[in-house]
This record gives C-alpha cells, sequence and structure tokens, in this order.
C-alpha cells in the first residue's frame, strides 16, 4: 500500500522482507517491535517532510493495508496483551470494528526522540482507517522509552489476536 502526497512518500508492504526505512531511527525501532510481535514480515520505506507527516502518514497507510489483509475474511476481531519492558507495564485492548482511540500514557521521564504527540498522531491515524477501537493504557512506568515500546510490542500481540482468522463473524449484530 502506498501513499504520496506532497508532505509524505510511505510504502508498507505486509508479506515482504524488505525491512523499515523510515528515515526516523526511534520510529524503526518502535516499527521492528510492532511488527516482530505481529509476526509479520514487513518491508517500510518513508520520504517526509516533518515527523508529524511520517507518523500520521504511516499510521493511514498501515490500517489501509490491514484493512485490505482482513477483507472478507472471518476475524477474531478481539486482541489484547499486557507488556512489561523495565520499569513500564503497559495494557493494550483491541476491537477491529470502528474507530476510537483511547491514550492513556504519561511517563515522568522523557527520552530524545520518544514523543507521546507522535505516538497519539500514529495510533489515532491507524484506528480510524483501520476502523479500530484501541485502548493503551499505562499501568506503571517512568521512563518514556519504556513505556512508549512497551505499548507498540503490546498492540503487536493484541494486533495479531485481533487479526487472526475466525471461523465466524464476531459480531451478534451480524456485521462489524
Amino acid at each position: 500500500m502506498r501513499r504520496k502526497t506532497r508532505e509524505t512518500d510511505i510504502t508498507v508492504e505486509l508479506g515482504s522482507e524488505g525491512g523499515i526505512k523510515t528515515g526516523d531511527k526511534v520510529f524503526d525501532h518502535l516499527l521492528t517491535a510492532l511488527f516482530f510481535y505481529m509476526r509479520e514480515e514487513v518491508s517500510v520505506s518513508a520520504e517526509w517532510d516533518l515527523r508529524h507527516h511520517l507518523w500520521e502518514d504511516l499510521g493511514i497507510v498501515l490500517g489501509e493495508e490491514l484493512r485490505e489483509k482482513i477483507k472478507g475474511r472471518k476475524i477474531a476481531r478481539f486482541g489484547n496483551a499486557i507488556i512489561p519492558m523495565d520499569d513500564a507495564l503497559v495494557l493494550v485492548a483491541v476491537d477491529i470494528s470502528r474507530p476510537y482511540l483511547n491514550l492513556e500514557l504519561a511517563p515522568d521521564e522523557g527520552e530524545e526522540g520518544f514523543e507521546l504527540t507522535l505516538v497519539r498522531e500514529f495510533l489515532w491515524a491507524l484506528a480510524r482507517t483501520l476502523n479500530a477501537t484501541i485502548h493503551v493504557k499505562q499501568l506503571s512506568g517512568v521512563n518514556a522509552h519504556h513505556v512508549i515500546e512497551a505499548a507498540f510490542k503490546g498492540l503487536g500481540v493484541a494486533l495479531r489476536k485481533a487479526l487472526r482468522e475466525s471461523e465466524r463473524l464476531e459480531s451478534t449484530k451480524g456485521v462489524l
């Protein structure tokens, strides 16, 4: 899936072994964790003007790529994880049905490159494009790197669970 605008040119291909090359070392690190715990090979490439545009647009492209992957399939719909990482403990829950983001991260110690505003832009773009409710809640932790990385690992586990095949349509309404 590719998104090309005046601000970004981003490609995300699941099932491809091209590696992750966004030009943002922190984002590459977090995306590596996300896709590792999703158990997905991926090729990500990006050109961008501002980090904000990169993070938001990559969330959009990933959401589009995942929607295409599950199109016409019955999926488990729900996924969750509680991830410890040193001082951090983060809960992530996903429901692939409608867009919503609840992000409750507030580490006491910042670290260069690990910015909550960028995390929020990425997750909200992913949630609205994938049509997923995503809850991310910090249960403990002080270090921004540990808290945010635990959130990306948890998102990977939760998405892996939610995207797995199901024998039935997981909705009492009959539609997602």
